[in-house]
């Protein structure tokens, strides 16, 4: 089953939904998603939604199992220490992994081979595996050491997406702007969505 899910990795960047977005969209596209969630990410989600998001990994599992109408087994999340996760070896590594939104500490630790927690351990099997690997990034501005790190890791075949939504679709809403990264990921995992116009369309 590994093969055929998609990890999510959700810290501590502004930017949250983002990411739950994101899963929402892989679940309704009857995919598997294994979830992490880091605990700077918990105070981020608790900051920048009303999500009354629970705290142990069991308890996310069924918030979000219930919220988004999953499938039995459809969601598996993980804490930050738990290394039997499949994520965590290269024998049963998920098909791709997003970081969504991605710190630039996170940002770092991956460039690094840090795998100092299950989210970057994770991140560094996608490396050594050479699967998809999505950072969707969000900082402004940028120092050169951010940009050190994102040249490295797209140097080794990491896509870098910065969290840049466009305009030409004229958004009315956050969720529009949203939507339009979501799209763009789910594009770059070969998934197919219709979440926003296509240029020329």
């Amino acid at each position: 089953m590994s093969k055929e899910a998609i990890s999510i990795a959700i810290t501590g960047a502004s930017g949250a939904m983002y990411g739950i977005r994101l899963m929402e969209c892989l679940l309704r596209a009857d995919k598997t998603v294994y979830l992490m969630i880091s605990s700077p990410a918990k105070v981020v989600i608790a900051t920048e939604t009303d999500l009354n998001m629970p705290g142990r990994p069991a308890e996310i599992e069924a918030y979000f199992s219930k919220k988004f109408s999953a499938k039995p087994e459809q969601i598996k999340v993980f804490g930050r220490d738990q290394w039997m996760a499949p994520v965590a070896s290269g024998s049963n590594a998920p098909a791709a992994m997003v970081v969504c939104p991605c710190s630039t500490g996170t940002l770092s630790a991956i460039s690094s081979g840090m795998s100092r927690s299950l989210i970057e351990r994770a991140a560094d099997v996608m490396l050594k595996e050479q699967r998809k690997l999505i950072m969707v990034t969000r900082e402004m501005p940028l120092s050169a050491i951010h940009l050190e790190n994102m040249l490295k890791l797209a140097k080794m075949g990491v896509t870098i997406m910065p969290a840049s939504p466009a305009f030409y679709n004229k958004p009315e809403k956050i969720s529009d702007l949203i939507d339009f990264v979501v799209a763009r990921v789910l594009d770059h995992l070969g998934v197919e969505q219709h979440l926003v116009p296509r240029w020329g369309d």
